[in-house]
């Protein structure tokens, strides 16, 4: 058995029903290549294990693990005056595996998906038996890389290229017109969402979860490849592609494809009036014209005037740049078999899901107090929307740009070896591993390049901005030290939030090293409704902030997926501080005064109960940082 070994994060000011101090300087006293600021612990690995390949399995481990994870507050090291919180998985941490299409039943350990809804007082739109067919021919087989042949497939936008949305058309026709049993068939498409992210799928007693920790991008990432080399073979077009809907580009792909817009459609080749295989009733029939798409959607339409098209490039700078300078603040936390995939203490969702993932699907999904958000609004039903793939396709871009940018996936072999199984276009059940789809290269498939404006649109301070009016706040920011946890955000919060010392005037070597960040720990909240906060840092007029604002740091937000009632969610966020610090000249500050506001929800533009959201604790720490992210999030 390899020795306990442990990683102390640098200096952390932590606060807490548990923790009533503040930390000094911490030094790590053990560097592991990865950085997930976890307590390590391995009864199988040694430390030289670490840098060889990761080992492969043609089927997901059988080993049988605890199913409770130490919570953060549960261990304490103590080194003087020194301490750091920190929290201890699974002893025998294994990657997450999907059961398996195994003899003799040729299909997985599969149940109704029972997370994300509330069907005791709404009314289901859509089916809740995710489970996929069972194989007709074989069990499961690892898919190997070098079976992906023929040529390479160019992703293109979709607002200018409406020869692909016509394929598109075409073969989603075919598609739903397979049989039910039929794995390649829309609805049997449809429901692999549902039962990876609403609890169809169990691993040693938990539900996988896909969203919400560092599966989110990769699954997705296999999801699509599988759909569009189906939708290929349909039409018989190894060149197809799936057109990506070009959301974050101002000149014409922030609103909804024309295209999906309508019921009907005429057939050019005939003249004749036809079904559209691409439309779905489901959707917010006000969101469906020229309207700009709101990439900071709160459940209502804006009508405050600001310029949409700068709160779209802001939003997007902060999302893929400045909120994004390592792997867990872009991926998400950690997730491994035995972790309660809900409630972990130490859940962190990453800057994209959060944001700009979740903005679009509130937005497009149909508003209904009698019913669940379907079918965008709501992850058991988000797959029946024809908008879900191509709008996840712009998703998947963002990963590769973020790559493009210096970005990193994670080291750990844990991700490297999560496993999903998809049926391919020869209806063949096959398991992928997150590892094989890092580089598209492999897939065979590529994006065609769009402007990207808002790399070079950072947010900028309101406070410190010349000629603008601004209404000083007056309200008294609470010392955090008086605050009892876990706080309710019932209403708008004003927190005071001190510094460590340490942190307080850095040079510029260490500024270039180290990020400085807020965390907003143990968001608990009720997973079977949509909630959205946002957080300003020094704000001097909380009444008119937008993204645009460097001190509107980022939200939280989140639709239905997951068992809720009673705040039986958790999760939780991470914004950058040290630009906003060195814009506005505060670096020298031995506080930044935090303010969470809380919208009214509203569901149709009627005011309806609000998602109440408690949290655990804040921090603020200093996080390594690759250095090409961090010049390019420079304001």
């Amino acid at each position: 058995m390899a020795p306990l070994s442990f990683t102390l994060p640098t200096a952390t000011t932590s606060y807490s029903p548990f923790f009533s101090q503040t930390a000094g300087n911490q030094r790590t006293l053990k560097k592991h290549a990865k950085q997930t600021h976890r307590f390590q612990v391995s009864c199988n690995v040694s430390s030289e294990d670490h840098e060889k390949p990761l080992p492969t399995y043609t089927q997901p481990q059988k080993l049988i693990l605890p199913q409770t994870s130490l919570d953060r507050r549960n261990l304490l090291l103590g080194l003087g005056s020194v301490y750091s919180t920190v929290n201890m998985p699974s002893a025998f941490a294994t990657p997450i595996a999907s059961p398996g299409f195994d003899l003799p039943l040729l299909k997985p350990s599969c149940r109704d998906a029972t997370s994300g809804f509330n069907d005791t007082t709404k009314e289901l739109l859509r089916s809740k038996k995710c489970c996929p067919p069972a194989s007709k021919k074989y069990p499961e087989r690892r898919y190997k890389i070098d079976e992906i042949t023929g040529p390479t497939r160019t992703r293109k936008p979709i607002h200018n290229n409406p020869e692909c949305v016509k394929k598109y058309m075409d073969a989603l026709t075919i598609m739903r017109g397979l049989p039910d049993d039929d794995p390649r068939s829309f609805t049997n498409q449809a429901k692999i969402h549902c039962a990876y992210c609403n609890g169809s799928y169990m691993q040693n007693g938990q539900e996988i979860q896909i969203h919400n920790s560092w599966l989110f991008f990769p699954f997705h990432r296999w999801y699509l490849f599988f759909y569009e080399r189906i939708l290929g073979d349909l039409i018989e077009d190894p060149h197809f592609a799936l057109p990506y809907w070009n959301w974050d580009n101002p000149n014409g792909g922030m609103v909804t494809p024309q295209l999906f817009v309508n019921e009907m459609f005429v057939n050019e080749e005939n003249g004749k009036s036809e079904p559209n295989s691409l439309f779905d009733e489901y959707r917010n029939p006000g969101h469906l014209g020229s309207g700009l798409i709101d990439l900071d959607y709160q459940g209502q339409d804006r009508t405050d005037g600001f310029d949409q098209k700068e709160i779209h490039l802001a939003t997007m700078n902060r999302q893929m740049m400045r909120n994004a300078f390592d792997a867990t603040s872009f991926f998400g936390g950690k997730y491994v078999a035995g972790n309660e995939p809900i409630q972990r203490g130490d859940n962190v969702v990453g800057s994209v899901e959060a944001g700009c993932h979740t903005a679009v699907h509130r937005w497009m999904g149909k508003p209904d107090p009698l019913r669940n958000g379907e079918d965008m609004g709501n992850f058991y039903s988000a797959g029946y929307d024809p908008l879900f793939y191509v709008h996840h396709a712009n998703v998947d871009r963002m990963w590769t740009l973020w790559k493009e940018m210096g970005g990193k996936e994670p080291d750990d072999i844990d991700w490297g070896n999560a496993s999903y199984v998809f049926y391919d276009e020869k209806q063949e059940p096959v398991r992928v591993f997150n590892r094989d789809c890092a580089d598209l290269t492999n897939l065979k498939y590529n994006y065609k390049e769009s402007p990207t404006p808002w790399t070079e649109r950072p947010p900028r301070s309101r406070c410190f901005r010349p000629k603008l009016e601004i209404r000083t706040t007056t309200k008294v920011y609470t010392d955090i030290k008086d605050v009892k946890f876990p706080l309710s955000l019932t209403e708008t919060k004003w927190l005071q939030v001190p510094r460590p010392a340490a942190f307080i005037n850095r040079d510029a070597e260490q500024k270039k090293k180290e990020k400085e960040i807020l965390c907003i720990n143990g968001i608990m909240f009720d997973g079977t409704k949509p909630i959205k906060f946002d957080v300003l840092v020094n704000e001097c007029d909380a009444e008119y902030f937008t993204p645009c604002d460097s001190e509107n740091v980022g939200s939280f937000a989140a639709i239905p997926h997951a068992k809720g009632g009673a705040m039986g969610c958790s999760s939780g966020m991470r914004f950058s501080l040290s630009e906003l610090l060195e814009e506005t000249g505060a670096e020298g500050k031995d506080s930044i005064n935090v303010t969470f506001i809380v919208p009214k929800a509203t569901d149709n533009n009627k005011a309806t109960d609000n998602n109440i959201a408690t949290i655990k604790n804040i921090e603020i720490r200093l996080i390594p940082v690759l250095e090409k992210l961090s010049k390019g999030s420079k304001a």
